[in-house]
């Protein structure tokens, strides 16, 4: 399994040219909200996401096969549960 580090630290930006409703560009400024970060962040969720989504289909047939264990078994240390 790849890990994925979805703050990209050392990674150098590109201008990039970005299509925003002018509404909220306006509001964003009016906020000193830095739109450059914003997108940066939108975008960094939304790659974090995609990642977690694929990596649930590729071991999909894994956890079905560990979900199955547990209700045929139930949970291996069960008995030391707390709660």
């Amino acid at each position: 399994m790849a890990r994925h580090n979805h703050d990209f630290p050392d990674s150098p930006r590109k201008p990039t040219n970005v299509s925003l409703q002018a509404a909220l560009v306006e509001e964003a400024k009016r906020l000193g909200i830095n739109v450059s970060r914003a997108c940066e962040n939108g975008l960094a969720a939304e790659i974090a996401k995609a990642h977690a989504r694929q990596w649930q289909a590729e071991n999909a047939d894994g956890i079905a096969s560990s979900n199955a264990w547990a209700e045929r078994n139930g949970l291996p240390l069960a008995r030391h549960r707390q709660f």
